[in-house]
């Protein structure tokens, strides 16, 4: 199974804002999105299916303007964990073009305890 997870949208109405094109803030809640649909694709293969993951930290570039009718392909993939952070990145790409780009730090939950969980550094390999 390949570590990158991707889909496309076509951009609608309810993601324009008033200068008529996405609004930033619907980026950043389509990243959460993406990497929780990315989840819940692999998550039964790994040692860890029932926690969750949170978002520590999300740094977002947005490069160009995209608009109403335009097809996004959202592209995410994890990098290699750090101690417990797990960095992710999601792209979105507008004909064939980078037009914004995110890494987000995360770290998983143990969902009996709600503690952190450290991750073995090789558990990708996994998937």
């Amino acid at each position: 199974m390949s570590l990158i997870f991707e889909k496309q949208m076509t951009v609608t109405e309810q993601h324009i804002d008033a200068n008529n094109h996405v609004n930033n803030v619907q980026y950043v809640h389509w990243v959460e999105e993406i990497a929780v649909e990315h989840w819940d694709a692999v998550k039964h293969i790994t040692d860890y299916p029932k926690d969750i993951w949170m978002l520590l930290d999300h740094h977002i570039q947005y490069k160009k303007q995209v608009f109403l009718g335009d097809t996004l392909t959202i592209r995410t993939y994890p990098k290699s964990p750090e101690g417990i952070r797990q960095p992710r990145k999601v792209e979105f790409y507008c004909h064939d073009q980078l037009v914004v780009d995110s890494t987000t730090l995360w770290v998983l939950i143990d969902a009996e305890t709600q503690k952190i969980k450290r991750l073995e550094s090789d558990w990708l390999d996994t998937l």
